[in-house]
């Protein structure tokens, strides 16, 4: 969901519930305790320099149990995001901590923002025979071949 999704959405949202993939509810008496901009510059296993720019929304759960925030506040928070520190319209990722930090992509299922987990993925496929070893494996059901060999080119 990138932040003008969440702006369309939070100007018509009555609440703002947050649900894990799981079905677990954020409590309701979480904060939101940081909205910034996340870059991380990076090689991939191919060799090829790459750039990432995301909104980050932190997540909170405080001993207040009485706090309830309001789309109003976080459309406001959002607003200060984008014009102090020049936040464009990127891709939302949230931190939540449940047992661990952990970075999830954000949803809306027209009545709560849904915390989907993000998966882990070779950005170079070519470079590591991913391509090679996909067209392999239909015609190895045992699946018993590596994808990665050494010399192979990849990580």
């Amino acid at each position: 969901m990138k932040l003008s999704e969440i702006k369309q959405i939070l100007a018509t949202a009555e609440a703002v519930n947050f649900q894990v993939e799981n079905g677990a509810a954020v409590p309701e008496h979480f904060h939101v305790t940081e909205v910034g901009i996340i870059t991380k510059d990076f090689i991939d296993c191919g060799g090829k320099v790459r750039h990432e720019k995301v909104a980050n929304f932190q997540l909170w759960n405080a001993d207040d149990y009485e706090h309830r925030l309001k789309a109003g506040k976080l459309l406001h928070i959002i607003a200060l995001s984008e014009r102090i520190l020049g936040m464009e319209d990127l891709e939302i990722e949230v931190e939540y901590q449940s047992g661990t930090i952990g970075k999830y992509d954000l949803d809306f299922d027209g009545t709560n923002f849904l915390l989907r987990s993000k998966q882990t993925a070779c950005l170079a496929n070519e470079a590591c025979g991913l391509e090679q070893t996909a067209q392999k494996a239909t015609h190895n059901p045992t699946g018993t071949e590596n994808s990665c060999t050494p010399g192979g080119g990849c990580c």
